[in-house]
């Protein structure tokens, strides 16, 4: 089993969340603004995380109430707007599942935002499974396990951008792909995708599928 990161591996949706948030931001009576680029420093984050970093100033219930505020929003802007695919994601997820490899999504988000992405970029039919911090509770090690267990997979790679991914991926028991295009760098990763179409490749040295 294959298992992806969201942001920063498959795709780019800074512009879109920022726009999002800006509009629930201002809805909700606050004046100040974010930037694409403060939510994709904070990408791999939980969204507490997030509401920690750009809402630091507001009282702690009151900056998590507004990150709830801002999923809502986002999860319904991102299906209808969508974001950025990395080049060579969709012709090299159609390659893999036509070839018969399993993939999923593991991702630190808000609940119904993997959904978002995978309505917005017509994604469902390559994915089996998918989890989120936001609906399991749980961080990324432990939904990695989880999505591995329901699918009945003994063997699995993680493709994510940054440190915490490997972070998750070494305390989950499986390797991580450094998807060095992404936010981030990882340390010594098991493999390294320059653009996502090497993935195959890189795979099949691994002797992953």
């Amino acid at each position: 089993m294959v298992i992806f990161d969201l942001d920063g591996t498959l795709w780019d949706s800074g512009e879109s969340v920022g726009a999002s948030w800006n509009i629930a931001i201002q809805r909700a009576g606050y004046g100040f603004t974010v930037t694409a680029d403060d939510l994709r420093r904070n990408m791999g984050k939980t969204m507490n995380e997030i509401a920690d970093d750009l809402f630091g100033v507001l009282p702690e219930k009151e900056r998590y109430e507004l990150a709830r505020k801002c999923e809502v929003f986002e999860n319904a802007y991102i299906t209808e707007h969508g974001g950025r695919l990395f080049e060579g994601v969709r012709e090299t997820l159609k390659e893999l599942h036509e070839t018969g490899v399993i993939m999923s999504i593991v991702s630190n988000c808000q609940e119904g935002y993997i959904p978002a992405f995978l309505t917005s970029m017509d994604m469902h039919s390559y994915f089996v499974d998918y989890e989120e911090w936001g609906r399991s509770g749980l961080l990324k090690a432990d939904n990695i396990r989880l999505v591995m267990e329901r699918n009945g997979a003994e063997k699995a790679v993680y493709v994510g951008d940054i440190q915490k991914d490997a972070d998750a991926s070494a305390k989950a028991g499986v390797p991580c792909i450094w998807a060095a295009y992404g936010f981030g760098h990882i340390d010594k990763p098991a493999g390294v995708l320059n653009e996502f179409r090497e993935l195959p490749q890189v795979l099949k040295k691994l002797g992953y599928k």
